[in-house]
């Protein structure tokens, strides 16, 4: 692995530990492709965290634009996580346009305009989520659309949960305006003051995870074994949801973790489980 994949590697470590365990379970020559692009994804899925203003958020995706569109190769390849994706998108054909789409998703994250319907969100979430489990299983060594559309909308919006208090905080709503009743004002969510409204709202989002969820299982046996490394991040969606779902949980309050080492051991099981029914 060269010094790029290693930067990405730690990156992903650090930013994304989830998709980091997963990828352990993936061939040593596919780690450091994988590593590039999560720690691309990561990049951009941060870049209101750090960019603090619209503006300059703006500036720094135009800039990812511009690289994928094979402009500043220079500064590309200065840049560790740029050069890396260079490489994979042309070792591994990745479509260029599913990338800039997912730029241009994340664009709504650098402003405070709320969620409007499910059918937004789960548009959101099919660019973002879904097209990095695509493009994850492509590396690995099969094209999965259908697969990964639903597995995306599984662990798009149980992420999106997990980072309610956080994007509340900072008067960002991913929960659709049409899931919540005339008492749940979203003025009212970034004061922090839940209600019934807003918590059938939430229930009703773990719901459709999990019916994501369900059909993606049910799609495993014609699912080609080698994509199962980029598919296995989804296995611990239930757990979150699961803690999400107990008595006392507050959405602006409960941190929504499970340990480390009940992670590894989901992925473990759905390694072992997956690689039984997966077609070879």
């Amino acid at each position: 692995m060269d010094e790029n994949y290693r930067h990405c590697e730690a990156l992903v470590r650090t930013a994304d530990k989830d998709r980091f365990l997963a990828t352990l379970f993936a061939p040593a020559d596919k780690r450091g492709p994988l590593f590039a692009l999560y720690a691309f994804n990561a990049e951009i899925a941060s870049v209101r965290d750090r960019a603090r203003e619209p503006m300059p958020g703006e500036i720094r995706l135009q800039w990812w634009r511009d690289v994928i569109n094979g402009e500043r190769t220079g500064e590309a390849a200065a840049n560790p996580i740029a050069a890396a994706l260079s490489e994979i998108i042309a070792r591994f054909s990745l479509p260029e346009q599913r990338l800039l789409d997912l730029i241009e998703a994340h664009a709504f994250d650098l402003y405070d305009d709320p969620m409007p319907t499910f059918d937004a969100l789960e548009g959101y979430v099919r660019r973002t989520s879904a097209a990095m489990f695509d493009l994850a299983a492509q590396i690995c060594g099969g094209r999965t659309e259908e697969a990964s559309e639903r597995v995306g909308v599984a662990h798009g919006i149980t992420a999106l949960l997990r980072s309610f208090a956080l994007n509340a905080s900072r008067r960002q709503l991913f929960v659709p305006i049409e899931a919540l009743d005339d008492m749940t004002a979203p003025g009212h969510i970034f004061a922090g003051h839940s209600s019934p409204g807003l918590v059938a709202a939430l229930g009703t989002l773990r719901k459709r995870a999990r019916e994501s969820l369900a059909v993606f299982e049910a799609q495993l046996p014609q699912l080609p074994v080698a994509t199962l490394p980029a598919f296995l991040p989804v296995a611990l969606v239930p757990g979150y949801l699961t803690a999400m779902e107990q008595p006392g949980y507050d959405p602006f309050k409960t941190a929504v973790e499970v340990p480390q080492w009940r992670r590894q051991w989901a992925l473990w099981r759905a390694a072992r489980q997956w690689s039984r029914v997966m077609r070879r």
